[in-house]
């Protein structure tokens, strides 16, 4: 019989196991580049947030979270705005393991996601809703009452950003908002002014011409 401790890594691991089902059965990790990865215990005492700037049949933004030992994942076409005025439509996808944090290339056609991806922004964050008395949430408590408020401290975005869940669709439709703290700025277009990546510094063409002359 498992001790105490053990069974509750035994937990954890096949609920993150569970979670990344999903993920591996869309992907042919013999053609794709992009990783595996592996089954995390927990989250980091600093988790992480990235946001991948996607070319696919349609240019997208995905904002990813780590939760529970996995990137919780949302599409959201227009990405994130700084101004608290603005909704974005953020579309709940699969979850990914927290090695993609770092994926960078340009997805196969035929295999799901076909396109470029790059590290658009990435960096720390925390949940403003851990330390509200009586009414604190965990990330994954957040996450399963449809409501998310977090800090971001990325290279490009700062501040504090809510997704609330939306009724509709077939996949979870959230709306992602710019909470009005002092990082937030009407005036600025981060997506458009700011296009390079944070992690090779590239853009979207250049990714793909490096991947093409890599097969030549």
């Amino acid at each position: 019989m498992r001790s105490t401790k053990c069974d509750i890594w035994y937990n954890i691991y096949m609920a993150t196991k569970n979670k990344l089902t999903s993920y591996y059965k869309k992907r042919d990790f013999k053609k794709t580049t992009e990783p595996r990865g592996k089954v995390e215990k927990k989250t980091s005492k600093s988790p992480i947030f990235v946001i991948q700037k996607h070319q696919a049949r349609n240019l997208h933004y995905d904002f990813r979270l780590e939760i529970n030992g996995v990137l919780v994942s949302w599409a959201v076409p227009k990405g994130l705005s700084t101004d608290p005025s603005v909704k974005r439509l953020a579309i709940q996808t699969e979850d990914h393991p927290l090695d993609y944090i770092d994926f960078e290339g340009v997805i196969p056609e035929g295999e799901y996601g076909a396109g470029t991806v790059l590290v658009w922004d990435t960096g720390s964050y925390h949940n403003l809703r851990a330390h509200k008395g009586k009414d604190s949430q965990s990330m994954e408590n957040a996450l399963e009452d449809g409501l998310i408020e977090v800090w971001l401290e990325g290279e490009k975005l700062k501040g504090g950003y809510a997704l609330k869940r939306t009724e509709g669709g077939k996949k979870p439709r959230w709306l992602v908002i710019k909470m009005d703290d002092e990082e937030a700025d009407a005036r600025r277009r981060p997506t458009s002014t700011q296009p390079r990546s944070v992690k090779s510094g590239r853009e979207l063409d250049e990714i793909v011409d490096e991947d093409t002359s890599q097969d030549e």
